[in-house]
């Protein structure tokens, strides 16, 4: 018998919170016209990707979330922004045809269900419960031995999105 039993809803409850910021940030960051607003869209996604990545047992993976993704990735788009002409031409902007649109929501669709279905019918292990002090010591051994490939992949997100920012802000203020 479970001695807290208010715990058997509110950990689904916390997670669906989490899945809902995640998703709410999603369409936020994509269907908005306005380039702040979809950054702040991937705020809140990232926000809800890291409590999920802790819902998953890997504190390290959401603290790395919300440092790469908000601190740096949001925070560069933000300056991109800045440094960007205030009144550029919105020429071009959503002018995709009917069939355009009609795939990729197709194409989004199938890629969902495929990940919901593999989610809902998978043989998932359990994951085993570690015990650490969560020391610097201990990071930087996991850092340069089993999580090496997920750094190395998150230092080259946060260069493309630094490159990303610089060539947004190329254009920049004209001085004359």
């Amino acid at each position: 018998m479970n001695p807290f039993p208010a715990s058997e809803y509110l950990i689904p409850l916390v997670f669906l919170l989490f899945a809902g910021a995640t998703i709410g940030g999603a369409l936020i960051a994509v269907f908005t016209k306005w380039i702040i607003r979809s950054v702040c869209g991937l705020a809140m996604a990232s926000v809800g990707l890291a409590g999920m990545f802790y819902f998953l047992h890997s504190p390290f993976l959401a603290m790395i979330q919300i440092l790469i993704y908000i601190g740096a990735v949001c925070i560069t788009i933000v300056f991109a922004i800045m440094l960007a002409e205030p009144d550029e031409p919105q020429d071009g902007y959503g002018q995709h045809s009917v069939p355009w649109n009609l795939g990729a929501g197709i194409v989004a669709a199938a890629v969902f269900w495929g990940i919901a279905r593999l989610g809902v019918t998978g043989d998932w292990p359990t994951p085993a419960v570690r015990v650490s002090d969560g020391g610097v010591e201990m990071i930087g051994v996991a850092l340069l031995t089993k999580q090496s490939l997920a750094l190395e992949i998150v230092a080259l997100i946060l260069l493309v999105s630094i490159l990303g920012a610089l060539a947004v802000a190329r254009k920049g203020r004209h001085i004359e």
